[in-house]
């Protein structure tokens, strides 16, 4: 079977202490629901999921052609 988490294509994803997230929602003044969502048990996650909880915030770091390195953040809900 395939690990769809370690397929090269998934983007790195990391969990945001509490610090972080405040640091995010300052920068952008917005409140944590506002964040698009992640389910807890998606597929690309599935190395994060012990870790993770409901609530958490995930960062999601992407390549990009335009600027490099995309970074964006999710709200993992269950």
């Amino acid at each position: 079977m395939v690990d769809v988490s370690q397929h090269e294509l998934v983007p790195d994803h990391t969990v945001l202490d509490s610090d972080e997230i405040e640091g995010v929602l300052e920068e952008y003044n917005i409140k944590k629901t506002d964040l698009p969502k992640i389910k807890r048990t998606d597929p690309a996650m599935r190395d994060l999921e012990a870790d993770v909880e409901t609530g958490d915030v995930v960062q999601v770091t992407r390549d990009s052609r335009t600027t490099d390195r995309a970074v964006v953040y999710r709200l993992v809900v269950e």
